[in-house]
């Protein structure tokens, strides 16, 4: 009977447990060194997640020793005007991320004494975390054994195991973390990263991964089945906006330039910006917009065009450079250091700012 409930459970066990020690031993030779990784404090993880959302780790590091530097921990962003705090996360895009870490640590100040709180589910409650920075914070740093799944992690499932599932869709992420979540080693906090790096590093995206340096190439569906460039599925459903613009850059004699402040809500909210309208101008439309605004000014300069991508919007802009007789009070007006020191602009309007 024992040697019978063996055999069943050796049935049941999940083929993906054969993964966990080599991918553990890859790992422990190969992961790269980042500030957040050698201290592995439950803030730094967080921050630097929030960063590398969307973002380059190459584009993160620099925003993270700045940002760090200012705000050392979670008591100093919690008080940070939010002013401050666009212009640290200036550069990282979604700016609505930077606004929920305050709100979120004015409630880690409030109801957890200042502590970083140490599961999942109390992490979940945070503003700005969701289910992937949830898992990687709990398990880097409290050795929860939950998943974090990211689009890495998917890719390099959806290749082991051969799934076809388009890996943009909510149900296939989720039972991608049901199935990470049982098999899940006591480190988990490693076995998370190992096959986050191992995604970024060697099962790479578009069809062209290092397949003859992977330590699961023994394992994996797709390099024995030449499935690679077939998988992950991706299959986008979200419509995306177009919007046309027209920016324009102001210049006063006295070098500086005319920047406004956005609305309290919507994309962007809350940060500064060039000038603009929401329609494709011709030079002499501009002209004639500058006066509407009570602007009088020479001729404008042609600063050609731009395209920047949100996540549900591109903006396609056009810019102009007009030089202004004088100055008037519908816009600040600011030189090259303060705009550096004290204002966030977005990068999708710094484009322009060369022909300043």
């Amino acid at each position: 009977m024992e040697q019978e409930n063996n055999n069943l459970n050796e049935e049941k066990k999940d083929p993906l447990v054969e993964i966990i020690d080599p991918l553990l031993e890859w790992f422990e030779q190969n992961k790269r060194s980042f500030p957040w990784r050698e201290v592995q404090q439950p803030y730094h993880v967080w921050i630097s997640e929030i960063m590398l959302q969307q973002t380059r780790i190459e584009a993160v590091i620099e925003h993270y020793n700045r940002f760090m530097q200012e705000l050392p921990d979670i008591g100093s962003l919690s008080r940070v005007s939010e002013e401050r705090l666009l212009k640290l996360w200036e550069g990282l895009g979604y700016y609505s991320r930077a606004k929920n870490l305050k709100k979120a640590a004015q409630v880690i100040m409030e109801q957890y004494d200042g502590q970083m709180p140490r599961t999942y589910e109390q992490l979940i409650t945070l503003a700005g975390i969701g289910e992937y920075t949830a898992g990687a914070i709990a398990s880097f740093c409290f050795g929860e054994k939950v998943p974090a799944v990211d689009g890495n992690v998917l890719r390099v499932l959806a290749r082991l195991t051969g799934d076809r599932e388009n890996v943009l869709l909510p149900q296939t992420k989720k039972a991608a973390a049901a199935r990470l979540r049982s098999i899940m080693p006591e480190q988990a906090g490693a076995f998370n990263e190992a096959i986050m790096e191992l995604g970024e590093t060697v099962c790479l995206p578009g069809g062209v991964p290092k397949c003859d340096i992977c330590p699961l190439k023994g394992q994996c569906t797709a390099y024995r089945e030449s499935l690679t460039a077939e998988l992950p599925v991706r299959i986008k459903v979200m419509k995306r906006k177009t919007v046309h613009k027209t920016i324009f850059l102001l210049c006063s004699e006295d070098n500086r330039i005319a920047i406004e402040k956005r609305q309290d809500k919507g994309l962007l909210a809350g940060m500064y910006q060039l000038p603009n309208t929401d329609r494709s101008l011709s030079p002499d439309q501009a002209d004639v917009h500058l006066r509407e605004w009570g602007i009088e000014a020479e001729k404008g300069e042609y600063l050609g065009e731009a395209k920047h991508m949100f996540t549900h919007i591109d903006w396609i802009m056009r810019g102009y450079r007009f030089c202004i007789r004088q100055k008037n009070d519908r816009f600040i007006w600011v030189t090259k250091d303060e705009l550096e020191r004290a204002y966030a602009l977005p990068t999708a309007f710094r484009v322009f700012l060369n022909r300043w």
